[in-house]
């Protein structure tokens, strides 16, 4: 298992927390006044382990089907080495603030997944007990999102369904400091995420990451 693989899948996690506040957060804050008879606390983190199991679920079908094909094919194991240097690349200009390099796949999810997701819904309010709170969590966690889907991608040259699992597993585990973590802790830790040499310090690490996957990935095509 590559170590550097799952240490990378924190990092983005961790740096995209702010994102997921944006795009998850309002979701969560409107759970948890819909189950007011709940105990906020643990809404919170059912909530959230549910969305943590729906990114290991996407991260071992990502890469079932990636070893599948890998397998029979050493030229397209290469390319989806390729593939996954190409979105570090890209996910280290999105954390930069360089460019909005993810939206067009965030656009993509959700015309080919999210809008067909979305309307099961309706069947999970209102949300009056645990259970419920965890299938809302898996439901939400495949709201389009560019840094959740570029984690994917390194799942398809991951070397086992459970390792893809794992690499989602530690992208989860840096979301959930920012999502779980609430009131003024939690703006103070977005506030340092959002900081413009934090942004460029990880970005950078991704960056150089990328094209060592490239370089990597290059070589072995070309002999």
């Amino acid at each position: 298992m590559n170590e550097i693989s799952l240490l990378s899948a924190f990092i983005m996690g961790l740096v995209g927390s702010g994102h997921c506040l944006v795009m998850c957060g309002g979701v969560a804050s409107s759970l948890q006044l819909a189950t007011h008879s709940l105990k906020p606390w643990y809404v919170s983190v059912i909530y959230n382990i549910g969305r943590a199991c729906s990114y290991m679920l996407a991260g071992s079908l990502v890469a079932t089907l990636g070893s599948t094909f890998a397998k029979q094919n050493t030229t397209l194991a290469l390319s989806l080495k390729l593939l996954s240097g190409v979105f570090m690349l890209l996910v280290g200009i999105y954390v930069m603030r360089l460019a909005s390099s993810l939206k067009w796949l965030e656009s993509l999810a959700k015309t080919l997944i999210w809008q067909h997701l979305v309307k099961l819904n309706k069947h999970l309010l209102p949300v009056r007990s645990y259970p419920r709170v965890f299938v809302y969590g898996m439901l939400w966690g495949w709201l389009p999102c560019g840094l959740v889907y570029s984690a994917l991608t390194w799942t398809l040259q991951a070397s086992s369904t459970l390792h893809g699992a794992i690499i989602m597993l530690c992208f989860a585990l840096g979301t959930l400091p920012a999502m779980i973590v609430v009131g003024q802790s939690a703006q103070q830790l977005n506030r340092f995420l959002n900081n413009n040499l934090v942004r460029l310090a990880f970005g950078s690490i991704f960056i150089w990451y990328g094209i060592y996957l490239l370089i990597i990935a290059t070589d072995r095509l070309v002999h």
